[in-house]
């Protein structure tokens, strides 16, 4: 069965795009998307030092584009994975009355991992440990849908 999920941070440059990125490596077959809160960065790249952090470990990013998350977004995916509290609190503010996408945080298919979120690289700066946690999730995420 191919699933349709969306992968949601802030900014839609650091972490979304890399779990995307990540979960496209993971499980090709699946229809994948990443989009951000806010719109700061519409139209723009994955933040370059994720983009070589990400690289490092073959994971292509560079096709990916900045987007917003939009009211839409909850018709077209069957789950929706936010990063963080912040950014569930932000969908769910858009969900439409009577939809019923899940949203979970990714770090839910990490039980084991020993965090709540992923932090936001953007800011902590490591955009390693990030792709640590997010390869950790997108493998119990893949092995859930498989399963």
């Amino acid at each position: 069965m191919t699933h349709r999920i969306l992968f949601v941070c802030l900014g839609n440059i650091c972490r979304s795009p890399a779990a995307e990125g990540v979960f496209r490596a993971r499980a090709p077959h699946h229809a994948t998307d990443s989009a951000g809160t806010a719109g700061w960065h519409i139209g723009k790249p994955p933040y370059g030092p994720m983009q070589s952090a990400a690289k490092a470990r073959d994971i292509k990013l560079d096709d990916l584009r900045a987007r917003q998350f939009v009211v839409e977004d909850f018709e077209r995916f069957d789950l929706i994975l936010g990063m963080d509290a912040e950014n569930i609190a932000n969908i769910e503010a858009l969900r439409p009355i009577g939809n019923q996408t899940p949203v979970r945080l990714l770090t839910d298919f990490a039980p084991n991992a020993g965090a709540d979120h992923v932090p936001d690289p953007y800011y902590t700066r490591d955009f390693d440990g990030a792709l640590d946690l997010i390869e950790t999730a997108v493998e119990g995420l893949a092995t859930h849908l498989e399963g």
